[in-house]
């Protein structure tokens, strides 16, 4: 994965996509890894880490956030699949980690239903960043969205761990590992800062 986002950032894939690959992957899949990533349109997984078809077992929501949904489709990559990794993407410019710092201000207008019930796993970041409440409300000026995004992908990391009994046993197993990375859109290039098992 290391390398692949190497390739990308140097601008020389050699990831195959090709018609002999796909039929290649009509019986089954071996993925190397699971990628559970924000779905913003700038973070294609397999582009990114110049992966190829049946390389990666993609979960991607908006701002990362931890779901049934989300921990059921990871536990079958780890399970069924058996992949060694998951490695959870964050990046900077996260539209539902702006979303969370601005719903916090005084005069935040009221968000559909289902935006408010995404970006309320991310608010706990939110007000940890933003330091000791003098008020109920934030100044969404004074937040550091960087800082909230890190704080953010701890959080979606020890959620899985907390939550996923068959995640946090193949962790305790020595079967895999989990990564948290962040990807900064201007330079291209994916930095892990969160390890968790042996890789």
């Amino acid at each position: 994965m290391r390398e692949g986002n190497g390739r990308f950032v140097a601008g020389t894939p050699r990831h195959r996509q090709d018609v002999d690959r796909r039929a290649e992957l009509v019986g089954q899949q071996t993925p190397h890894a699971a990628l559970f990533g924000c779905s913003d349109s700038r973070l294609a997984a397999e582009i990114i880490f110049d992966q190829g078809l049946g390389d990666l077992f993609v979960v991607r929501n908006a701002g990362q956030v931890i779901s049934e949904s989300v921990l059921g489709s990871l536990e079958y990559a780890v399970a069924v699949l058996h992949v060694p990794l998951i490695l959870v993407l964050a990046h900077d410019e996260c539209g539902a980690v702006r979303a969370a710092i601005d719903s916090q201000a005084e005069d935040a207008p009221a968000l559909p239903t289902h935006i408010t019930h995404l970006i309320e796993k991310i608010v706990p970041a939110v007000r940890r960043v933003s330091g000791p409440a003098v008020s109920a409300f934030v100044d969404p000026a004074l937040v550091d969205a960087g800082h909230v995004g890190r704080e953010h992908l701890k959080d979606t990391v020890t959620e899985m761990l907390k939550r996923s009994e068959v995640i946090s046993s193949a962790v305790a197993e020595g079967t895999l590992a989990i990564v948290g990375a962040n990807y900064v859109l201007r330079e291209g290039h994916a930095d892990p800062n969160i390890v968790v098992g042996v890789i």
